[in-house]
């Protein structure tokens, strides 16, 4: 078993619900050690677009990091994500392999960790929220960075 952590986020349709069914797809993957709050935030890198909803999962799986991507991928298609999508833009449902144990990989489709985790607030808020070692990273992201992530109403 590997732990890995994989961020979630939606900002089309029923955002909310998006990032709740994913949560419960993830557990056809692995077993699911830890949940984030739910967070809305502020879009990133393109901001015309609505805002997002942004979660963090603990996974531990058997699968390889190669295998987790695929599965994730494939999760992405079911629920209606167009493989050739806007960068950064809108998108029902995204998946990312945020760390996967210790491992560090480089290749042209899968980077872990995940290039630019130590940039931004909607992955850190939600990921040291349930992996306190995370937290010294999130606590060093300027604050109006940290103010585009809020929780959302239960």
């Amino acid at each position: 078993m590997t732990r890995a952590y994989v961020g979630i986020g939606s900002n089309l349709g029923d955002a909310l619900q998006n990032v709740r069914r994913a949560i419960d797809r993830l557990r056809t993957l692995g077993e699911v050690l830890a949940v984030s709050s739910l967070y809305r935030t502020a879009p990133w890198g393109k901001t015309d677009q609505p805002a997002f909803v942004n979660a963090a999962v603990a996974l531990d799986t058997t699968r390889s990091a190669r295998e987790l991507l695929r599965a994730l991928k494939t999760l992405e298609r079911e629920f209606g994500r167009e493989q050739l999508h806007e960068h950064w833009g809108p998108r029902v449902i995204d998946f990312d392999i945020l760390t996967y144990g210790d491992e560090t990989i480089d290749e042209d489709d899968l980077v872990i960790p995940h290039p630019r985790l130590r940039e931004r607030a909607f992955v850190l808020v939600p990921l040291a929220e349930i992996a306190p070692q995370y937290a010294a990273l999130r606590d060093a992201l300027p604050e109006p960075e940290l103010a585009s992530v809020r929780p959302v109403e239960p």
